[in-house]
């Protein structure tokens, strides 16, 4: 009995640590910033809306979900292949779940509870959004940084990306990064908050990755 209860154990710790090993890296936080300027010479892109999104996955001891959300508008200036300044619209209400069946009546409990004010509280804070405050090159890396305003909150945050132009076509890809929600003040289920939740508590690192088509406004 004691061989498998530390068999057990050495197992769920394992998958903890593995949980935590796997994870993408937190995006580099501190305060807001001022937002970047383009030069005159700068081309400027639309954001495609039907073909920009974030994807989202977020975790709990038991395990995880994820899915997508909406880039509303937004516009990119662009000088010799690099981004210069920019911002785009994130419409919260579009949170959607994509690992449970659409049909499945926990999607759509999921995905209420996610809008809803335990979490985003996406009709008061209908939108997020994000402003360039500059890009730089730090460890081989293409480091882009700007400020995220989320349920009244505004950070700045650093992520890699990697950035392509085709034609008239401007495309945006970020690596998959990690934000603290506890600093948009996302308090539900959370230790930063909450000193009593036991195992029942949710991982305040939410996983994002940034997908931005735009074209040549």
């Amino acid at each position: 009995m004691k061989t498998t209860f530390l068999k057990i154990t050495a197992l769920v710790a394992f998958v903890a640590f593995s949980s935590c090993k796997d994870k993408a890296e937190e995006a580099e936080t501190k305060a807001a910033e001022e937002a970047a300027v383009a030069e005159a010479t700068a081309v400027t892109y639309r954001a495609d809306a039907d073909n920009s999104t974030i994807m989202w996955k977020g975790f709990k001891p038991t395990g995880s979900h994820e899915g997508t959300i909406n880039i509303k508008e937004g516009t990119v200036a662009v000088n010799d292949g690099a981004v210069e300044s920019g911002n785009f619209i994130i419409d919260m209400a579009t949170i959607a779940v994509t690992d449970i069946p659409k049909d499945d009546e926990d999607n759509a409990n999921l995905q209420g509870h996610l809008s809803g004010p335990d979490f985003f509280d996406a009709k008061s804070f209908p939108t997020a959004k994000f402003e360039v405050t500059g890009l730089e090159e730090k460890d081989g890396k293409t480091m882009l940084s700007g400020n995220l305003t989320m349920k009244g909150e505004t950070n700045n945050i650093s992520f890699p990306v990697k950035t392509s132009i085709d034609g008239d076509k401007m495309t945006l890809r970020s690596e998959t990064f990690t934000i603290d929600r506890s600093k948009w003040n996302v308090k539900y289920g959370s230790k930063s908050f909450f000193d009593d939740l036991g195992d029942k508590f949710i991982n305040d690192d939410i996983e994002l990755t940034v997908n931005l088509v735009a074209n040549k406004a």
